[in-house]
């Protein structure tokens, strides 16, 4: 797609729009930390790994809680506490076990398919994470007004996807039908079954 220059100097892809998202629980409150992410064929054939993705141990959490990323990419688990971690997920989407250690691991684990790992510590129960993995490079947080923009995204019909973690365990992340066009549009998603 051509390049062009927007009102404001800002380098914008000619065709593609802005989508302003409110993410709201099933009681009409903003939903902080909510994930949302745009998938389409062209979103698919756009998605590629990431670099420099990481889950820290700090404090006996993981951090950051939830991890976005792509099929293919590789995450690494820096152990920064002073006591020693056992990090593992039995989900469908990542199998994995790296077994007590500090530091570093050699090896980063590479998340190849496409759904929701949950993290945990076999030492620690209080630990969990998530690492959601998209077929699509459109994605965000929501912030702490449950707000988050996606910009850039090519216009086109997309299907709109919100998780949060408070969803019940292996409950699909919701989608609704939503076009992208040349001007910005604002969304609200109230997402049933999720509380702040």
């Amino acid at each position: 797609m051509a390049a062009v220059v927007g009102v404001w100097g800002v380098l914008q892809t000619a065709g593609a729009g802005t989508l302003q998202l409110q993410v709201q629980d099933k009681n009409g409150k903003p939903l902080p930390d909510a994930i949302v992410f745009l998938e389409s064929a062209e979103a698919k054939a756009a998605a590629k790994p990431l670099k420099g993705v990481e889950v820290a141990q700090i404090g006996r959490q993981f951090k950051p809680a939830v991890t976005v990323v792509t099929p293919g990419t590789s995450i690494l688990f820096p152990n920064q506490d002073t006591v020693r971690h056992h990090v593992y997920s039995f989900s469908p989407a990542k199998t994995f076990e790296l077994k007590l250690y500090a530091g570093v691991p050699a090896n980063p684990v590479v998340f190849d398919k496409v759904g929701i790992a949950v993290l945990g510590c076999n030492i620690h129960d209080n630990m969990v994470a998530w690492v959601l993995v998209v077929d699509t490079p459109y994605f965000g947080h929501t912030d702490a007004q449950g707000k988050v923009t996606l910009g850039d995204v090519p216009n086109g019909s997309y299907k709109l996807r919100t998780w949060h973690a408070s969803l019940p365990t292996g409950a699909p992340a919701a989608e609704q039908a939503q076009a992208v066009g040349a001007s910005p549009a604002t969304v609200l998603v109230k997402l049933a079954g999720s509380s702040s």
